[in-house]
C-alpha cells in the first residue's frame, strides 16, 4: 500500500528496478507514475539532492528554501509501512539551509557563552558576600581561609550548603555549618579517623573539643577591639 501522498514522494526500492523509460537500473531511489518506475532524470528531479533523515530543522530550511522537493520512502517490511528516509532537496537551498543552521547554531554558542558569564559573575558575588558573612560572624577567622570555605560551599551544582535554600539566603546556621565542615576537615584528625575505621558519628565525637576551640576563637577574636 502506498503511503497517504504529501507532495512529491521517491521510493528507495527494496529489489532492483529499471526505468521503464531509459532502461537504467536497478535504481537507487526511483519515481512511480502511474505505477511505472522511472529514474530521478527521467522524472526531472534528477537535479535534486538527497538529504537524509535526522536533523529536523535542516530538513525544514531545505524544504523551506527548495522552490522543488520530495520526500523519500522506504518499505519496512516486518513492519508493512513506509518509513521516511529524508529529502531530496535543491543543492542551493541546502546550502543556503546549511548557513542558516550555522548562524543558530553561533547565535546558541554566543547565548551559552554570555550565560555562562552571567553566571560566573552571580557566583562570584555570592561567594563574596558568603565570605563576609562568614568575617561578621567569625571576625578570627583569616581573610583568605574565608573566601576558600565559601568557594567550596558555594560551588554551582555541588548540592553543599551554599545552594541550599538557606545558604542562598545566607542564614546564620548555613554559614556555621560551612565553618565547621571547613574546620572538621582541615583542623581536626577528622579524615584520618574515617579512614581507620572509625564510624562517622564517633570521629565526630573525639573532634568536638578541637571544632568547638576553632570556632571560639575565630567568634570572639573580635570583641576585645568591639568594646
Amino acid at each position: 500500500m502506498l503511503p497517504p501522498l504529501t507532495g512529491l514522494l521517491v521510493f528507495q526500492p527494496l529489489k532492483g528496478r529499471y526505468c521503464a523509460e531509459c532502461r537504467r537500473g536497478p535504481l537507487p531511489l526511483l519515481v512511480l507514475e502511474e505505477r511505472t518506475p522511472r529514474c530521478l532524470d527521467c522524472a526531472d528531479l534528477g537535479h535534486l539532492v538527497f538529504l537524509p533523515s535526522g536533523d529536523t530543522a535542516l530538513t525544514r530550511r531545505s524544504r523551506e528554501e527548495s522552490t522543488l522537493s520530495a520526500v523519500v520512502v522506504r518499505f519496512n517490511r516486518r513492519k508493512s509501512r513506509y518509513e521516511r528516509q529524508g529529502v531530496l532537496v535543491e543543492e542551493a537551498a541546502l546550502a543556503r539551509a546549511e548557513q542558516r543552521c550555522l548562524a543558530d547554531a553561533e547565535a546558541r554558542r554566543r547565548r551559552r557563552v554570555r550565560d555562562a558569564r552571567r553566571r560566573a559573575a552571580q557566583d562570584e558575588r555570592f561567594a563574596l558576600a558568603f565570605a563576609a558573612e562568614i568575617r561578621r560572624l567569625y571576625p578570627g577567622c583569616p581573610a583568605d581561609r574565608a573566601q576558600a570555605i565559601a568557594a567550596h560551599a558555594s560551588e554551582r551544582g555541588s548540592g553543599r550548603v551554599g545552594r541550599s535554600a538557606a545558604g542562598r539566603a545566607l542564614t546564620e546556621a548555613a554559614v556555621a555549618s560551612a565553618v565547621v565542615a571547613s574546620v572538621r576537615h582541615l583542623d581536626t584528625p577528622y579524615d584520618r579517623l574515617l579512614m581507620s575505621g572509625v564510624p562517622r558519628h564517633e570521629a565526630r565525637r573525639r573532634i568536638a573539643v578541637v571544632v568547638e576551640t576553632v570556632l571560639r576563637g575565630w567568634a570572639e577574636a573580635g570583641l576585645g577591639s568591639a568594646g
